[in-house]
Parts: structure tokens; sequence; C-alpha cells
């Protein structure tokens, strides 16, 4: 599901109209995250396994080194067990083919072949994992405290707008701001909407307008000059 696309569109007025309407921050929240796990699972419903998966452990994990207390060599462990895992999903997900097929180019002289997986490259892994890694480190480094609510934590992976684009936000950045109380006014819903709609124009009629000619030069990079790029 693209920004600019309808589906996306109709779900992201229904989200500001409901945010507006109900009065629960709680239940603001849950909409939330309901909304940003729909809009990761249209891609592909499997790989909301994985984020959920991902989530819960670095959550478990990050409450494990607020439990520690003062020990210091149990915090370590956890801290490292949370690389451990972030960089071994990374890696198995994205780099574990590249490898397998140098290691093949390598070993293909002697007679020997190594398979590849057949597995597809979760959209936006790269930056839930740097993030849930990041937050653990900050939990680690006594940055902030761990967030006990797992809906709340699951929001702050998830949060639909940077979720497959990035940016990567530190939890002392944006995890306070969504436990806040807010209620959104009718006025603030305008706004919002107003904000979406010059970025939808933007991307519509300046960015796709543009794309034609600067993948041109790009796709030909040897042919042009330092002037045409």
């Amino acid at each position: 599901m693209l920004f600019n696309q309808p589906e996306f569109i109709l779900l992201f007025i229904a989200l500001l109209i409901g945010l507006a309407v109900v009065k629960s921050p709680v239940l603001r929240r849950r909409m939330l995250l309901a909304a940003s796990w729909y809009f990761y699972a249209y891609w592909d419903w499997r790989l909301l396994g994985l984020l959920i998966a991902s989530t819960f452990v670095n959550y478990l994990i990050a409450l494990g080194i607020g439990a520690a207390g003062s020990s210091v060599g149990r915090r370590k462990t956890l801290l490292v067990a949370s690389v451990v895992y972030n960089l071994g999903l990374l890696g198995l997900f994205k780099y574990f083919n590249f490898f397998v097929e140098s290691l093949g180019w390598i070993l293909g002289p002697l007679g020997l072949r190594v398979g590849t997986l057949d597995i597809v490259l979760p959209i936006g892994i790269s930056f839930y994992t740097f993030q849930a890694m990041a937050y653990v480190i900050d939990v680690h480094r006594g940055l902030i405290q761990p967030c006990r609510d797992f809906f709340n934590f699951a929001l702050f992976i998830a949060f639909f707008p940077q979720l497959v684009a990035g940016p990567i936000v530190r939890a002392t950045d944006l995890l306070p701001q969504l436990q806040l109380d807010v209620r959104l006014s009718w006025h603030d819903v305008f706004l919002g909407f107003r904000q979406f709609t010059i970025g939808l124009f933007k991307k519509l009629f300046i960015a796709d307008r543009l794309a034609g000619f600067v993948d041109q030069v790009f796709a030909n990079a040897g042919v042009f000059d330092g002037a045409s790029t």
C-alpha cells in the first residue's frame, strides 16, 4: 500500500476522523497500532508476524535490562543478546543469500555447491530492526526507562508514517509523545489532512513528472556530464 493509493487515503481519512471522535487516549493509541499493523500487513500479511515477534523480543529484553538494576553482567548479556538477535535477523533476510552466493563462487572450482534460501526481504526490516536495537541500547545506557506497555512499544516500532521508509526515530523522541494524553480537535484534523494533501500534490504532480527524466540520467550516468546530472 503506497501513500498515494486510494486504499491508503481512505484509511488515513478514517483514522483521522476516528482519532478526533474517540475520547480515550488508550483507545486512540490502539487504533493507531491497528492501522499501522494493517498498513504493514497489506504488503504481505505473513511478514506482520515477523514484525510482531521482533517487537516482542526487544520489549522483553528491555524489561530484563530494567529489572537487572545494577547487575552490570546481566545488563551487558541482555544487550549483547539484543544486538545478536537484531543483526542476525537482518543478516538472515538481507545478506544471507549474498554471502552464500559469494561462498559458492569460491567453492565452485572445488566442485562444491551451496544452495540459497528462497526468502523475501521484508519491507522496512532495516528501519524497525535498528530502531528496536537503538531503543534497547538507550535503555541500557539509562537514557530512557523501559516501556512496560507492550502495545505502546509496538506502536513506537510500527508507527506507519516512518515504518517502511524511515527515518529511524529515537525512543527518547517518539515514545513520550505517543504516551501523551492529547485530544485532537477538528482543526487539527483539517491541518493534518491539508499537510497530507500538499505532500500528495508534490508527489503526483512534481516528483512523478520529474522521475522519468531523472531515471534516464541515473540509468545512463556514464553518458551524461556533470552539468547534466
